[in-house]
């Protein structure tokens, strides 16, 4: 995504995914990711998925304060004379949220009651390196030392064993939530998912000769060649299905999410999908709610989710987005009218399963000091465990580990 200038922060800028892996996928756009143990996955086509999870990762740290606004809290305008969104501004506003006007494209999901937001989210305790939380955040077993993250302990919970199960539609390297044992995809578009080389073999022979080094090997990488191969074998209906990205905004978000809503029409068996959006670390020229760079990317936002779910077609029953950030910013505007890494955020959860319509957790006020900060009151785990039990029926002691989530009401039971 283009932003109105480089990140002021030399840390995010070197772990940007877009900066740091640019053009880093292999195998001619889709690799599997053979994880940290063997690989049990047989050669059997994917089965279609009874649900969806898009991971919506805004990159750099999102305001949460700009995007749904605690108008009704005094300390709000104090602390942010240059940049803080009016009230009369705000749309869907109850009693104390509202949201950002650029977020007017996600109003009808608001109103159709499958858009929901859940504030004060975030991390147990305070972390402000970009690289560190993303890490946290993704992994979401805090003190563990087995790499694996929790997307990854997801598909490992529901059945199936395809690669397809798990996919990154960035590109680049997959994120530390896909990382573990279970094989997972990563590819910039749909139409890169195929074996290497064989966009130029149309008589089949470079898939031939794959097919006979890897067909008797008995490794963990001989058995996640194969698996690859029939992943790659039951993609067609992906691949066949229209692709809708004219109707999307034309920005990188835009395209992406074409992209997914393409691929989850292919109804080919993934599970879930990760996806990138950024950049959000504003620590100057943030803007205010006539234009700039926050008003960009929520404008970005809200055009792309809108988008997406209006092009998943038969498949929208099956459909729940989440978005994450690693941490908030915070409560006071800078001297640059920026703000700086905090700690409490907000989550959009939207679509299949959510009961919309409203804001939810609990909110314990904010302060004016130069240091103020969005306490978190609802651990970010205790959000995505509800979409994990209720969507999937997973056990959410395997998703998360060492963590008894509280119940936060935002999607309905199954």
């Amino acid at each position: 995504m283009t932003s109105p200038q480089l990140p002021c922060c030399a840390e995010f800028a070197a772990v940007s995914r877009r900066g740091l892996f640019s053009g880093a996928v292999a195998l001619a756009g889709a690799t599997t990711l053979v994880g940290s143990a063997a690989v049990t996955t047989s050669a059997s086509s994917a089965t279609p998925a009874t649900a969806v999870l898009v991971v919506l990762s805004l990159r750099g740290a999102a305001d949460g304060l700009s995007l749904v606004v605690p108008h009704a809290d005094p300390a709000y305008h104090a602390a942010r004379p240059a940049i803080g969104v009016p009230s009369d501004r705000l749309l869907v506003p109850d009693g104390m949220f509202g949201l950002h006007p650029e977020l007017a494209p996600l109003v009808p999901l608001w109103s159709e009651g499958r858009l929901a937001a859940v504030h004060a989210t975030g991390l147990p305790a305070p972390n402000r390196s970009h690289f560190a939380a993303m890490e946290e955040v993704e992994d979401a077993d805090p003190g563990s030392s087995v790499r694996s993250g929790w997307l990854n302990r997801l598909i490992g919970a529901t059945p199936g064993s395809s690669p397809l199960n798990g996919f990154n539609m960035s590109g680049g390297v997959s994120p530390t939530s896909l990382f573990g044992p279970a094989p997972t995809m990563s590819a910039g578009e749909v139409d890169d998912v195929e074996l290497p080389g064989e966009g130029d073999d149309d008589r089949g022979r470079r898939r031939a000769s794959l097919r006979t080094l890897w067909g008797h090997d008995r490794s963990a990488l001989g058995r996640a060649m194969r698996s690859t191969y029939a992943a790659v074998d039951s993609f067609g209906p992906a691949k066949a299905a229209f692709d809708n990205s004219a109707s999307y905004p034309a920005t990188d978000l835009g395209r992406a999410m074409a992209e997914v809503a393409r691929a989850i029409r292919g109804n080919v068996g993934i599970e879930v999908v990760t996806v990138d959006h950024g950049d959000w670390d504003m620590h100057s020229g943030m803007g205010s709610a006539d234009g700039g760079w926050m008003a960009r990317n929520a404008q970005e936002l809200a055009g792309a989710i809108a988008a997406f779910f209006g092009d998943l077609g038969d498949q929208a029953s099956k459909v729940t987005l989440v978005t994450i950030s690693e941490f908030g910013r915070r409560v006071v505007e800078n001297a640059s009218q920026g703000t700086d890494h905090g700690y409490g955020n907000v989550m959009f959860v939207a679509g299949a399963g959510v009961k919309g319509g409203r804001y939810y957790g609990r909110w314990h006020g904010l302060g004016t000091g130069s240091d103020a900060d969005l306490l978190v009151t609802t651990d970010y785990r205790s959000v995505l465990a509800e979409i994990v039990s209720t969507r999937f029926g997973a056990s959410t002691a395997q998703v998360f580990p060492h963590f008894s989530p509280e119940s936060v009401g935002v999607m309905t039971s199954l």
